[in-house]
């Protein structure tokens, strides 16, 4: 969606070459490579844009480290034309790689801070990505409106997958979430909803995420 023909190319490529080994799906890396990560961080902290690591972009949240963004992506395993629930829109930047993957009116995302949700909608839109959906609220409540979802992800931790995100999964869906109370417990958890509702959950190892706000 966005034309990739600029000066942060060749750093993006060294990026997408640096997480390569920990992802099984080359389209995550398409996706990574597609998306320009510069153009969603603050213009002071531009240089380090392709840094594998997370950095700040403002009211206390981060951009995730790239390798995460590719691990969660791969682990989500969505395909084109899929419905995904994005639980903490912070700067956009998940959103729109999972956009690559979907494609970007198969994106709904739940920021609380109304300052980061209209800062990501507009960056969103700037990049050609405007069919992504962002609105500002409890990422705790979902967004019911556009139920049912194929997958859900969080990029903020949790202490549990809030009812309400996993009553807007489809049967079969998957739930993707940094479960903990504190920063040291966090274990990135996948969950497969079956059919009674139940979740069949995996883990797939320790994490540090901001913790979900409200």
């Amino acid at each position: 969606m966005f034309d990739n023909s600029d000066s942060d190319e060749a750093p993006r490529q060294r990026m997408v070459e640096t997480v390569a080994p920990r992802v099984d799906d080359d389209r995550v890396l398409e996706a990574l490579e597609a998306v320009p990560r510069h153009e969603f961080v603050p213009p002071d902290r531009r240089d380090r844009a392709y840094a594998d690591r997370p950095l700040p972009i403002g009211d206390g949240q981060t951009i995730s480290a790239p390798h995460m963004v590719a691990i969660m992506a791969d682990l989500l395993a969505v395909a084109p034309g899929d419905d995904v629930l994005e639980i903490g829109t912070g700067c956009g930047y998940h959103a729109a790689v999972t956009a690559e993957l979907v494609g970007d009116e198969g994106v709904y995302t739940v920021e609380y801070s109304e300052e980061l949700a209209d800062r990501a909608r507009d960056r969103l839109a700037e990049l050609g990505y405007d069919g992504v959906s962002v609105r500002a609220g409890d990422g705790r409540e979902g967004w019911p409106d556009r139920a049912p979802y194929d997958a859900a992800y969080f990029t903020c931790a949790a202490s549990s997958v809030p009812d309400p995100v996993v009553e807007q999964v489809g049967t079969g869906g998957q739930i993707l979430a940094p479960i903990g109370a504190g920063i040291g417990s966090q274990r990135l958890v996948s969950a497969t909803k079956r059919a009674d509702g139940s979740l069949e959950r995996t883990e797939h190892g320790g994490v540090r995420f901001v913790e979900m706000r409200g």
